[in-house]
């Protein structure tokens, strides 16, 4: 591992062996509490380890016990909490908590996992142990890539501003919002990474990503909206590194991140062997995969040379006829972890949402200082500081910053009056930092 270590040798082991999925019902309990902080260790620890290069053991001990199962089904089974008892738990007029923190726990879960997993999918081997469940894992980047090009047509990705009149579960529910749409650029990632393996997946796997989800159209729609990219105050924005950063005339013409990861799943999914054989062009994927020839720059091409093939297809397909849609009788497998989440628990997401108001998130004040306590030993300043992707940028206008929150050391800003602004957001989770600080 690295010089800078969060988990001792052969902890990590221990921590990932005993990775399991939880059911709705027990998300924020106690035992599912203490998984999630050894889910955040995890996902600290695979990065440092991936940003200084020396070997990716996270990778490997997840692949060695056969734990990406178990993570892309507690992914799913958050999602799908979220989706069913979360909305319940606003709506409940006598729930009107004091510090939302245990609920929030619950609603940052699958940001941790699909963070975890968008690090250490980059590995080829991480995929092929996905066995069965990558097509669940497909499903699930499917709904998110859908959720960014639907939010684009309505007015864009949520902004942070309105939280200062909201009620501590509206608050939540606004951040909830902004925590979904990071978790999707996340999806985005994550399978850019299995296209990566296109020649290798199964007929299965390969046909839901070409035939029932028509990816390749999707992504299509996806460079077209650019949800990556917004104009705020007559300025362009572009979401790297966790935040919008406003863009020089220069910077504006530089491929990000994001965009490179559509365009490299795009060559995979429309050049691979395997792919090119199974993808149906019909009338409409030929409109929609045409309009890629007004992206295909030389400014672009130079950033992605690989792109001139995509190109020289895209040139070709222009000339070829269409193919009539096939009607091959095939068997395939298909995703069973939404059903059968679904399934075992329907009619019962109203007592779930009951049940976990009454036993995890209504804890006492003794409960909230042990675990802002055990938070503050999982999130160790110098850890936070060596993740970071670039330096410190203001929590409130995104301008580099240089001066923390004197209270819990935690979040940055660049001057006095960013700090006021964004006080109102931090306030909870800088009581509850401080909180663990005095407790140790």
């Amino acid at each position: 591992m690295s010089d800078l270590e969060l988990l001792q040798p052969g902890e990590a082991d221990a921590l990932v062996e005993h990775l399991r999925s939880f059911p709705p019902l027990e998300m924020g309990s106690e035992g599912w509490s203490q998984q999630h902080e050894n889910l955040e260790k995890l996902n600290m620890q695979a990065i440092l380890d991936a940003t200084v290069s020396q070997g990716e053991p996270i990778q490997e001990l997840l692949v060695t016990y056969g734990k990406i199962p178990t993570l892309v089904e507690e992914l799913i089974a958050v999602e799908l909490w979220k989706r069913k008892v979360f909305p319940v738990l606003c709506k409940l007029e006598d729930f009107k908590p004091l510090n939302t923190f245990p609920i929030y726990m619950v609603v940052h879960h699958e940001a941790s996992i699909i963070n975890l997993l968008e690090t250490v999918f980059f590995h080829k081997e991480v995929c092929e142990s996905a066995d069965d469940t990558l097509l669940d894992l497909v499903d699930y980047c499917h709904r998110k890539l859908t959720l960014l090009v639907a939010q684009t047509g309505h007015g864009g990705p949520p902004k942070e501003e309105g939280l200062q009149n909201c009620t501590p579960m509206q608050e939540l529910q606004k951040q909830a919002e902004l925590m979904e749409f990071e978790i999707s650029l996340k999806a985005l990632s994550v399978l850019r990474y299995i296209t990566d393996c296109v020649d290798s997946l199964s007929l299965s796997t390969l046909s839901r990503m070409l035939s029932t989800h028509n990816l390749p159209c999707l992504l299509v729609e996806l460079l077209e909206h650019s949800p990556w990219k917004r104009q705020e105050g007559g300025k362009l924005q572009r979401f790297e590194g966790g935040r919008w950063q406003t863009l020089t005339p220069s910077e504006q013409q530089k491929l990000s991140k994001l965009e490179g990861q559509v365009w490299i799943a795009l060559y995979n999914l429309l050049l691979s062997p395997e792919a090119r054989a199974r993808y149906c062009l019909t009338n409409f994927a030929k409109g929609q995969l045409l309009k890629l020839r007004v992206f295909l720059t030389d400014t672009l091409l130079d950033q992605l040379p690989n792109l001139a093939d995509l190109k020289g297809f895209l040139a070709h397909l222009a000339l070829v006829e269409t193919q009539p849609p096939k009607k091959d009788l095939v068997l395939e497998q298909i995703p069973e972890i939404w059903q059968r989440l679904e399934h075992e628990n329907k009619g019962k997401w109203q007592a779930i949402a009951k049940h976990q108001l009454q036993h995890m998130f209504s804890p006492s004040d003794q409960d909230l200082r042990l675990q802002a306590q055990r938070w503050a030993e999982t999130y160790r300043l110098d850890v936070l500081e060596a993740v970071a992707p670039e330096r410190p940028r203001c929590a409130y206008c995104s301008a580099e910053a240089s001066k923390r929150c004197s209270r819990c050391q935690k979040e940055w800003y660049c001057c006095r009056e960013c700090q006021v602004k964004h006080w109102e957001k931090h306030r909870k989770a800088c009581v509850l930092a401080a909180q663990g600080d005095r407790a140790k």
